[in-house]
C-alpha cells in the first residue's frame, strides 16, 4: 500500500519558519517528480512547488518564491519543504503529491496543476498568526 505522510505542520508566528517532510512508504519515488499543493478554508487547492526525479529541478508558485525551498532525499524517500518568512495568508493545509507513472520526466509548467500526480498525502496544517 503506497502511502504519502506528511509532518512538520503547526502554529508559527508571521517571520517565523516551518519545514515540512513528506514520508513515502510502499513504494519508492526517487525517478518520479513530486510537489507541494495547499488548501486554505473555502479556496481550491494551489500549487506550492514542485522538483523533478533529481531534485535539480525546481518551480515554485511565484506566491512563494524565494521564502520556500522544496527538496528531496531519494535515498530517504522523503520530500522537503522548508518554509521561511512565513505570513498569515500561507495558512493551509498543506499536502504532499507525487506521480508515479513518468519515468524521470520533469517540466515545472507540467507538475505545476494537481493533474499529473496520482499520490496524495492527508496533509498537514500550518497556521501563521500575525
Amino acid at each position: 500500500q503506497v502511502q504519502l505522510v506528511e509532518s512538520g505542520g503547526g502554529l508559527v508566528q508571521a517571520g517565523g519558519s516551518l519545514r515540512l517532510s513528506c514520508a513515502a512508504s510502499g513504494r519508492t519515488f526517487s525517478n518520479y517528480a513530486m510537489g507541494w499543493f495547499r488548501q486554505a478554508p473555502g479556496k481550491e487547492r494551489e500549487f506550492v512547488a514542485s522538483t523533478s526525479w533529481s531534485g535539480r529541478g525546481t518551480y515554485y508558485a511565484d506566491s512563494v518564491k524565494g521564502r520556500f525551498t522544496i527538496s528531496r532525499d531519494n535515498a530517504k524517500n522523503t520530500l522537503y519543504l522548508q518554509m521561511n518568512s512565513l505570513k498569515p495568508e500561507d495558512t493551509a493545509v498543506y499536502y504532499c503529491a507525487a506521480d508515479s507513472t513518468r519515468f524521470r520526466s520533469y517540466s515545472g509548467t507540467y507538475y505545476n496543476t494537481p493533474t499529473p500526480y496520482d499520490n496524495w498525502g492527508q496533509g498537514t496544517q500550518v497556521t501563521v498568526s500575525s
